[in-house]
């Protein structure tokens, strides 16, 4: 390791870029079973939230009478 981050120091590597523009950049293909897996799993999560039912709300509790103990003054 030590060996590997000495020749890191000495030797100097430059990476070149050059500025005119490639004649033509190959492009990809478009992902087409990635979207389909996406769709199916849309349409899943679609179809339980349309069979989903409401659900009631609790009913009010009674009302409770508290009583604080509140701190004596100095």
């Amino acid at each position: 390791m030590k060996n590997e981050i000495d020749n890191m120091k000495t030797v100097r590597t430059q990476l070149e870029l050059p500025f005119a523009p490639a004649a033509k950049l190959p492009t990809a293909p478009p992902p087409s079973r990635p979207l389909r897996g996406a769709r199916w799993w849309f349409r899943q999560m679609h179809a339980l939230v349309d069979q989903a039912f409401d659900w009631s709300t609790a009913p009010t509790p009674p009302p409770q009478q508290i009583h604080l103990t509140l701190a004596k003054a100095r």
